[in-house]
Protein backbone atom coordinates (compact mmCIF):
# COMPACT_ATOMS: atom_id res chain seq x y z
CA UNK A 1 0.00 0.00 0.00
CA UNK A 2 2.72 1.96 0.79
CA UNK A 3 4.64 1.87 -2.46
CA UNK A 4 1.27 3.66 -3.76
CA UNK A 5 0.77 6.10 -1.45
CA UNK A 6 4.45 7.35 -0.65
CA UNK A 7 5.18 8.50 -4.11
CA UNK A 8 2.10 10.62 -3.89
CA UNK A 9 3.29 12.72 -0.69
CA UNK A 10 3.95 16.38 -0.83
CA UNK A 11 7.69 17.02 -1.14
CA UNK A 12 10.15 18.10 1.81
CA UNK A 13 10.01 22.17 1.47
CA UNK A 14 13.31 23.72 -0.09
CA UNK A 15 13.80 25.96 3.06
CA UNK A 16 13.17 25.04 6.12
CA UNK A 17 12.96 22.27 8.69
CA UNK A 18 12.46 18.58 6.67
CA UNK A 19 9.07 17.10 7.14
CA UNK A 20 8.47 14.17 9.93
CA UNK A 21 8.37 10.21 7.99
CA UNK A 22 5.06 10.83 6.14
CA UNK A 23 4.66 7.00 6.57
CA UNK A 24 4.75 7.28 10.21
CA UNK A 25 2.29 10.42 10.33
CA UNK A 26 -0.19 8.58 7.65
CA UNK A 27 0.24 5.78 10.02
CA UNK A 28 -0.88 7.68 12.62
CA UNK A 29 -3.69 9.33 11.30
CA UNK A 30 -5.16 6.14 10.55
CA UNK A 31 -4.61 4.49 13.89
CA UNK A 32 -6.16 7.72 15.50
CA UNK A 33 -9.31 7.49 13.38
CA UNK A 34 -9.65 3.75 13.40
CA UNK A 35 -9.52 3.26 17.03
CA UNK A 36 -11.43 6.55 17.93
CA UNK A 37 -9.07 7.24 20.29
CA UNK A 38 -7.83 10.83 21.80
CA UNK A 39 -5.44 12.55 19.70
CA UNK A 40 -2.96 12.77 22.77
CA UNK A 41 -3.44 8.93 23.04
CA UNK A 42 -1.49 8.33 20.23
CA UNK A 43 1.38 6.11 20.96
CA UNK A 44 4.91 7.19 20.91
CA UNK A 45 5.86 5.05 18.38
CA UNK A 46 4.05 6.68 16.13
CA UNK A 47 4.85 10.49 16.58
CA UNK A 48 3.89 13.63 17.89
CA UNK A 49 -0.01 13.98 17.93
CA UNK A 50 0.79 17.75 17.10
CA UNK A 51 2.36 16.55 14.16
CA UNK A 52 -0.06 14.67 13.12
CA UNK A 53 -2.79 16.58 13.52
CA UNK A 54 -1.88 19.68 12.03
CA UNK A 55 -0.47 17.74 9.24
CA UNK A 56 -4.39 16.11 8.76
CA UNK A 57 -5.36 19.94 8.70
CA UNK A 58 -2.77 21.58 6.68
CA UNK A 59 -3.67 18.74 3.96
CA UNK A 60 -7.10 19.37 4.43
CA UNK A 61 -6.76 23.36 2.80
CA UNK A 62 -4.93 22.84 0.43
CA UNK A 63 -6.59 19.93 -1.01
CA UNK A 64 -3.72 17.37 -0.59
CA UNK A 65 -5.65 14.47 0.77
CA UNK A 66 -8.68 15.05 -2.67
CA UNK A 67 -5.69 15.35 -4.81
CA UNK A 68 -4.20 12.04 -3.14
CA UNK A 69 -7.85 10.12 -3.49
CA UNK A 70 -8.23 11.59 -7.47
CA UNK A 71 -4.60 10.14 -8.69
CA UNK A 72 -5.30 6.80 -6.96
CA UNK A 73 -9.15 6.77 -8.57
CA UNK A 74 -7.24 7.90 -11.70
CA UNK A 75 -4.77 4.42 -11.41
CA UNK A 76 -7.74 2.45 -10.86
CA UNK A 77 -9.39 3.78 -13.61
CA UNK A 78 -7.19 3.09 -15.95
CA UNK A 79 -7.03 -0.74 -15.19
CA UNK A 80 -10.54 -0.95 -15.50
CA UNK A 81 -11.30 -1.42 -11.38
CA UNK A 82 -13.70 0.96 -11.15
CA UNK A 83 -16.99 -0.10 -11.32
CA UNK A 84 -19.23 2.79 -12.66
CA UNK A 85 -22.59 1.47 -11.99
CA UNK A 86 -22.63 4.17 -8.98
CA UNK A 87 -24.97 4.22 -5.88
CA UNK A 88 -25.71 7.09 -4.07
CA UNK A 89 -26.72 7.04 -0.22
CA UNK A 90 -26.05 8.61 3.16
CA UNK A 91 -25.40 7.62 6.82
CA UNK A 92 -25.73 9.97 10.07
CA UNK A 93 -22.84 9.93 12.19
CA UNK A 94 -23.43 10.73 15.99
CA UNK A 95 -21.21 13.57 17.04
CA UNK A 96 -18.94 13.27 20.47
CA UNK A 97 -19.92 16.77 23.41
CA UNK A 98 -15.86 17.66 22.43
CA UNK A 99 -17.38 18.22 18.60
CA UNK A 100 -18.84 21.04 19.82
CA UNK A 101 -17.77 24.27 20.47
CA UNK A 102 -15.41 25.71 17.49
CA UNK A 103 -15.74 29.35 16.58
CA UNK A 104 -17.89 30.69 14.10
CA UNK A 105 -15.45 33.17 12.82
CA UNK A 106 -14.17 31.66 9.52
CA UNK A 107 -10.61 30.95 9.05
CA UNK A 108 -9.44 32.65 6.03
CA UNK A 109 -8.55 29.84 3.20
CA UNK A 110 -10.42 27.05 4.79
CA UNK A 111 -13.22 25.93 3.23
CA UNK A 112 -15.60 25.28 6.48
CA UNK A 113 -19.08 25.49 6.55
CA UNK A 114 -20.88 28.07 9.01
CA UNK A 115 -22.28 25.06 10.76
CA UNK A 116 -19.26 22.94 10.88
CA UNK A 117 -21.65 20.15 9.32
CA UNK A 118 -22.93 19.72 12.77
CA UNK A 119 -26.52 19.71 13.18
CA UNK A 120 -29.06 18.99 16.38
CA UNK A 121 -32.01 16.97 16.70
CA UNK A 122 -34.14 14.44 18.78
CA UNK A 123 -30.88 12.08 19.30
CA UNK A 124 -28.34 14.93 19.87
CA UNK A 125 -25.70 16.38 18.00
CA UNK A 126 -25.29 14.43 14.14
CA UNK A 127 -23.08 15.09 10.96
CA UNK A 128 -24.82 13.39 7.79
CA UNK A 129 -21.99 11.93 5.43
CA UNK A 130 -23.31 11.84 1.44
CA UNK A 131 -21.55 9.78 -0.36
CA UNK A 132 -20.89 7.70 -3.71
CA UNK A 133 -19.92 4.27 -3.69
CA UNK A 134 -18.35 2.37 -7.00
CA UNK A 135 -19.71 -1.30 -8.08
CA UNK A 136 -17.58 -2.90 -5.37
CA UNK A 137 -18.62 -0.87 -2.78
CA UNK A 138 -15.96 1.40 -2.73
CA UNK A 139 -16.31 5.36 -1.94
CA UNK A 140 -16.58 7.97 -5.22
CA UNK A 141 -17.12 11.20 -3.58
CA UNK A 142 -17.93 12.41 -0.05
CA UNK A 143 -19.81 15.30 0.84
CA UNK A 144 -20.53 16.57 4.73
CA UNK A 145 -23.83 18.15 5.93
CA UNK A 146 -25.43 18.59 9.23
CA UNK A 147 -27.22 15.39 10.73
CA UNK A 148 -30.40 16.95 10.06
CA UNK A 149 -30.04 17.44 6.33
CA UNK A 150 -31.81 15.94 3.85
CA UNK A 151 -30.54 13.61 1.35
CA UNK A 152 -32.27 14.93 -2.46
CA UNK A 153 -30.79 18.22 -1.47
CA UNK A 154 -27.05 17.13 -1.01
CA UNK A 155 -27.74 14.68 -4.40
CA UNK A 156 -26.07 17.52 -6.69
CA UNK A 157 -22.90 18.02 -4.28
CA UNK A 158 -22.32 14.76 -4.45
CA UNK A 159 -23.00 13.98 -7.74
CA UNK A 160 -20.03 17.19 -8.70
CA UNK A 161 -17.55 15.83 -6.01
CA UNK A 162 -17.40 12.50 -8.38
CA UNK A 163 -14.05 13.44 -10.77
CA UNK A 164 -11.49 10.94 -11.81
CA UNK A 165 -8.96 12.13 -13.62
CA UNK A 166 -7.50 10.61 -16.98
CA UNK A 167 -3.66 8.85 -16.05
CA UNK A 168 -3.52 10.51 -20.34
CA UNK A 169 -4.63 13.05 -21.81
CA UNK A 170 -8.43 13.77 -21.70
CA UNK A 171 -10.91 15.30 -19.17
CA UNK A 172 -11.72 13.54 -15.71
CA UNK A 173 -14.96 11.37 -16.05
CA UNK A 174 -17.93 12.80 -14.07
CA UNK A 175 -20.82 10.95 -15.25
CA UNK A 176 -21.53 7.20 -14.58
CA UNK A 177 -23.16 4.79 -16.15
CA UNK A 178 -26.10 4.71 -14.40
CA UNK A 179 -27.08 5.87 -10.85
CA UNK A 180 -29.21 3.62 -8.07
CA UNK A 181 -30.60 5.38 -5.32
CA UNK A 182 -33.34 4.52 -2.91
CA UNK A 183 -36.55 6.51 -2.57
CA UNK A 184 -35.59 9.10 -0.69
CA UNK A 185 -34.20 10.37 -4.03
CA UNK A 186 -37.04 10.35 -6.04
CA UNK A 187 -37.73 13.63 -6.82
CA UNK A 188 -38.63 15.47 -10.34
CA UNK A 189 -35.25 18.05 -10.06
CA UNK A 190 -32.90 14.48 -9.76
CA UNK A 191 -34.75 12.47 -12.17
CA UNK A 192 -34.30 15.68 -14.49
CA UNK A 193 -30.79 16.16 -13.63
CA UNK A 194 -29.96 13.19 -14.70
CA UNK A 195 -31.53 12.95 -17.99
CA UNK A 196 -29.83 15.78 -18.49
CA UNK A 197 -26.53 14.36 -18.12
CA UNK A 198 -27.65 11.79 -20.22
CA UNK A 199 -26.92 9.11 -16.72
CA UNK A 200 -29.29 6.56 -16.30
CA UNK A 201 -31.29 6.37 -13.03
CA UNK A 202 -32.58 3.42 -11.25
CA UNK A 203 -34.41 5.10 -8.41
CA UNK A 204 -38.37 3.76 -7.39
CA UNK A 205 -40.74 5.80 -6.86
CA UNK A 206 -42.65 6.13 -2.81
CA UNK A 207 -46.20 4.99 -2.67
CA UNK A 208 -47.17 8.89 -2.36
CA UNK A 209 -46.10 9.99 -5.76
CA UNK A 210 -47.68 7.01 -7.42
CA UNK A 211 -50.47 7.65 -5.80
CA UNK A 212 -50.70 11.49 -6.78
CA UNK A 213 -49.84 10.56 -10.58
CA UNK A 214 -52.41 7.88 -10.75
CA UNK A 215 -55.22 10.35 -9.23
CA UNK A 216 -54.57 12.48 -12.02
CA UNK A 217 -55.10 10.25 -14.63
CA UNK A 218 -53.76 10.67 -17.75
CA UNK A 219 -52.58 14.41 -16.99
CA UNK A 220 -50.24 12.27 -14.61
CA UNK A 221 -47.91 11.27 -17.42
CA UNK A 222 -46.11 7.75 -17.73
CA UNK A 223 -44.33 6.24 -14.38
CA UNK A 224 -40.34 6.55 -14.99
CA UNK A 225 -38.13 3.95 -16.00
CA UNK A 226 -37.16 1.60 -13.53
CA UNK A 227 -35.28 -1.68 -13.31
CA UNK A 228 -35.61 -3.80 -10.42
CA UNK A 229 -33.17 -6.02 -11.35
CA UNK A 230 -30.52 -3.31 -11.68
CA UNK A 231 -31.92 -1.92 -8.31
CA UNK A 232 -30.62 -5.01 -6.15
CA UNK A 233 -26.74 -3.92 -6.78
CA UNK A 234 -27.90 -0.68 -4.59
CA UNK A 235 -26.68 -2.58 -1.64
CA UNK A 236 -23.00 -1.26 -2.29
CA UNK A 237 -23.14 1.75 -0.99
CA UNK A 238 -24.60 0.30 2.17
CA UNK A 239 -21.59 -1.79 1.76
CA UNK A 240 -19.32 1.19 1.60
CA UNK A 241 -20.69 2.94 4.49
CA UNK A 242 -20.16 -0.01 6.37
CA UNK A 243 -16.62 -0.47 5.60
CA UNK A 244 -15.97 3.37 6.99
CA UNK A 245 -18.16 3.00 9.86
CA UNK A 246 -15.28 0.13 10.90
CA UNK A 247 -13.49 3.43 11.71
CA UNK A 248 -14.29 4.33 15.18
CA UNK A 249 -13.16 8.19 14.61
CA UNK A 250 -15.56 8.30 11.67
CA UNK A 251 -18.49 6.42 13.12
CA UNK A 252 -18.65 8.78 16.06
CA UNK A 253 -17.46 12.39 15.04
CA UNK A 254 -15.08 14.31 17.65
CA UNK A 255 -13.74 16.58 15.33
CA UNK A 256 -14.58 20.46 15.78
CA UNK A 257 -14.43 21.17 12.40
CA UNK A 258 -15.77 19.38 9.31
CA UNK A 259 -12.94 20.37 7.30
CA UNK A 260 -11.00 17.66 9.69
CA UNK A 261 -13.32 14.95 9.63
CA UNK A 262 -14.13 15.09 5.88
CA UNK A 263 -9.99 15.02 5.45
CA UNK A 264 -10.22 11.87 7.82
CA UNK A 265 -13.16 10.45 5.77
CA UNK A 266 -10.65 11.23 2.47
CA UNK A 267 -7.92 9.29 4.05
CA UNK A 268 -9.86 6.60 4.88
CA UNK A 269 -11.20 6.27 1.29
CA UNK A 270 -7.01 6.20 -0.10
CA UNK A 271 -6.64 3.29 2.15
CA UNK A 272 -9.42 1.75 1.05
CA UNK A 273 -8.77 1.87 -2.43
CA UNK A 274 -5.30 1.03 -2.42
CA UNK A 275 -5.82 -2.25 -0.87
CA UNK A 276 -7.81 -3.47 -3.47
Amino acid sequence: MWARIGPLMPADPVRGRRWADHRRTLEAIAWKYRTGAPWRDLPVELGSFRTAHKRLLRWAVDGTWERILATVLAAADAGGEVGWAVSVDSTVCRAHQHAAGARKALVPGRPEPDDHALGRSRGGLSTKVHLAADGSARPLAVVVTAGQAGDAPAFTAVMAAIRVPRTGPGRPRTRPDVVLADRAYSSRAIRSHLSARRIRAVIPQPADQIRHRLGRGSHGGRPPGFDPEAYKDRNTVERCIARLKQWRGLALRTDKLALAYRAALHVAAVLIWTRR
